[in-house]
């Protein structure tokens, strides 16, 4: 019996020496097959569904009264998170005070937590507003906190369309909601 490689090598001639990074759940997110069909609130939309659904299935790391924090199923590094107002609503500037108020204060959480939990260097920050601006949903406002270390930039994303991720959503998701609430 040969191993992966062995079979693989006899099938394609000469060895690369390339190992093989497989992110086969990513294609999801590439074919857009879980993306909502439309701009409407609802179960269509995954920010309207997450927060009626159990927090370790949606991962969902912290609820406020407005808005709560959720990993990103597709994140560019770990612990990104999603600050995202119950309303379904795409612009910033059609939020009610209250769901700004709490929508800045959940991301200044997000970010002490991240600290605590895995010492990043620094954050990137943003809301991507309407599809044109890089929205991948743009129908329900969402807030990005991203954490960001010295050297986490890599090649991959660039010559593989391949983001490498350390940890588990799951294992991420724990350690965000434990911190968050301690």
């Amino acid at each position: 019996m040969t191993d992966g490689y062995e079979a693989a090598d006899a099938l394609s001639g000469e060895p690369d020496g390339f190992e093989r990074l497989w992110t086969p759940h990513r294609m999801v997110y590439i074919s857009g097959e879980e993306k909502p069909k439309t701009s409407a609130p609802g179960e269509d939309c995954p920010f309207c569904r997450a927060p009626k659904v159990a927090d370790e299935e949606s991962l969902i790391v912290a609820r406020g009264e407005h808005a709560f924090a959720v990993l990103n199923l597709f994140p560019y590094n770990p612990g990104h998170v999603l600050v995202c107002p119950y309303r379904h609503v795409a612009d910033y500037t059609d939020l009610t005070g209250p769901e700004t108020v709490e929508v800045a204060t959940m991301t200044q959480r997000a970010m002490t937590v991240i600290r605590a939990v895995s010492a990043p260097h620094g954050f990137n920050l943003g809301l991507n507003q309407g599809a044109v601006a890089g929205a991948g949903i743009a129908a329900h406002l969402h807030q990005h906190v991203v954490p960001r270390w010295g050297g986490d930039a890599n090649f991959l994303p660039v010559v593989a369309r391949t983001k490498a991720l350390p940890e588990l959503l799951a294992d991420t998701r724990t350690k965000l909601a434990d911190a968050w609430n301690a």
